[in-house]
């Protein structure tokens, strides 16, 4: 019995296969060398918003040096660093959640300076039958850590946190690039997706310690969030 049914399956398996041969078909699709194999990747990604609105202003500045190789045609392997500084000034804010619940905050000042480490996988194609642009996708997995203090009066007086935070990422960001001439590209880039795992630690005013941790699920386009940049290949 138990050969009996080898057979049958060896019988199914053959079936199958003569079968997808002969309705093989062609769909037109050709894979074309963009980047070829054995180029080397460098550059940096900047990024810079701008935020003025109720009372407040601030700012968050990024760059980010990187650097891959190219294993096969059109994928890379590469890692990058990143900094970056945000700073958030708030004058005053009301807020009224019902008859009985209400915030105010006065003069609410934040800083932060964050430093991380990448590793990611990219892959390339181009549009059509250009040579000068493609599109590509990466996949990235990035650890960070930052330093932030923030000051602010809630009626009681001023306080003050300090905090250290961990943080692991695991993202998507698809891409455009755009040849300038045969070693220079520009590129823009957005994530789309991603898992985010931090850790905190916080000391309030010098006198009281906290720990807390938290995790979040991204899969939504984020139009402040695009990374420009300048890459040369050698």
């Amino acid at each position: 019995m138990r050969k009996v049914t080898t057979l049958l399956l060896l019988l199914l398996c053959a079936v199958t296969v003569l079968s997808a041969r002969e309705n093989k078909y062609d769909r037109g699709i050709v894979m074309k060398t963009f980047i070829p194999k054995g180029q080397w990747m460098v550059g940096a990604t900047f990024s810079y918003s701008l935020l003025k609105d109720i009372d407040s202003e601030g700012y968050t500045f990024k760059v980010t040096p990187l650097v891959s190789y190219f294993i096969r045609d059109n994928i890379s392997i590469g890692g990058r660093l990143a900094y970056s500084r945000s700073y958030t000034k708030l004058d005053n804010l009301s807020l009224s959640l019902g008859d009985d619940i209400s915030l105010d905050i006065n003069e609410w000042n934040d800083k932060s300076n964050t430093y991380s480490a990448a590793f990611f996988i990219r892959t390339y194609l181009n549009l059509g039958d250009s040579k000068r642009f493609g599109l590509f996708n990466e996949a990235r997995l990035l650890y960070g850590f930052s330093k932030s203090t923030s000051s602010s009066d809630l009626g009681s007086g001023l306080s003050g946190v300090h905090q250290l935070k961990h943080n692991l990422n695991i993202g998507v960001a698809p891409g455009i690039t755009c040849f300038v001439n045969d070693f220079t590209a520009v590129e823009a880039s957005i994530a789309v997706a991603g898992l985010n795992f931090n850790w905190y630690d916080q000391k309030k005013d010098q006198v009281y310690d906290g720990k807390r941790t938290s995790s979040s699920a991204n899969f939504k386009i984020n139009l402040l969030s695009i990374d420009l940049g300048i890459v040369f290949y050698l």
